[in-house]
């Protein structure tokens, strides 16, 4: 009989795990160490998605979505789309007031908006620079935006902008306990919490301040981060629909009656 070559963590034809590592390097998960059973990696990914592993400069894609966003644009990183909602006159430009003008447009209130200014350009302004001087006027150069990748963060994005698949699929196998296609307020947390490298103040704020941020906004009725909205929220096309639904219903509201 032939050797069983099922790769480690995923499931074999008999429906059994296979645990045992053979050939692939080791197991995914060992029971000396329950950390790693706690926190599985994905099963059969590479069905799904072919070569998972492998960044993608373009397109966020998952499971779901092998494909990523229709409208993706191919000149741009992802990490790019992601900020590209920001720079609305399309100049490769963020300034603190589009900051603010973009938060408010997807619901953010008015301090929300306003702190993300001192907070998002206090921090990426300089790393984005075209020179060694700092910005006087604190704006952000999307062309140099991968130099803001910080520290303690759930690398779906590499260093150099691009979407790891695998890591995005792992934010789930990790971290969705129940497998509800989604995130609680308390998952999140957790993520934030797993993520932590050592000395790291500055990415440990950051990556609490992020998904905080993004779960205040785009958390559902359920009380639940869906994943969709997470994997638009990497390539920036859930702020775009965000915002025009809520431009939708402020127009179906109409003008205010006054008394």
């Amino acid at each position: 009989m032939a050797p069983n070559t099922a790769p480690a963590g995923r499931r074999l034809e008999n429906g059994q795990n296979d645990t045992s590592g053979n050939n692939y390097g080791g197991p995914s998960a060992i029971s000396e160490v329950p950390i790693t059973q706690d926190r599985p990696v994905p099963e059969g990914l590479e069905e799904k998605i072919n070569n998972p592993g492998m960044p993608r400069a373009t397109k966020a894609i998952s499971a779901e979505k092998p494909n990523g966003s229709e409208d993706s644009p191919n000149n741009r990183t992802v990490l790019q789309q992601h900020v590209d909602f920001w720079d609305e006159d399309k100049d490769g430009i963020i300034w603190p007031l589009d900051t603010y003008r973009g938060f408010r447009k997807i619901g953010a209130p008015v301090w929300m908006s306003f702190l993300a200014i001192f907070f998002i350009h206090g921090s990426f302004s300089y790393p984005s620079c075209n020179t060694w001087l700092p910005d006087p006027f604190f704006r952000i150069f999307t062309k140099h935006v991968h130099r803001c990748k910080h520290g303690s963060d759930s690398e779906v994005y590499d260093t150099e902008g691009r979407f790891v698949p695998q890591k995005f699929e792992e934010l789930f196998s990790k971290h969705d306990k129940g497998h509800k296609g989604g995130l609680t307020l308390q998952e999140c947390w957790r993520l934030t919490e797993a993520n932590r490298n050592i000395i790291d103040p500055t990415g440990w704020t950051a990556e609490k301040l992020e998904w905080g941020v993004t779960y205040y906004l785009l958390a559902n009725d359920q009380k639940l981060l869906p994943k969709e909205s997470i994997r638009g929220c990497y390539d920036g096309s859930i702020f775009f629909q965000k915002a025009a639904e809520l431009e939708r219903k402020k127009q179906n509201a109409g003008p205010k009656k006054s008394k």
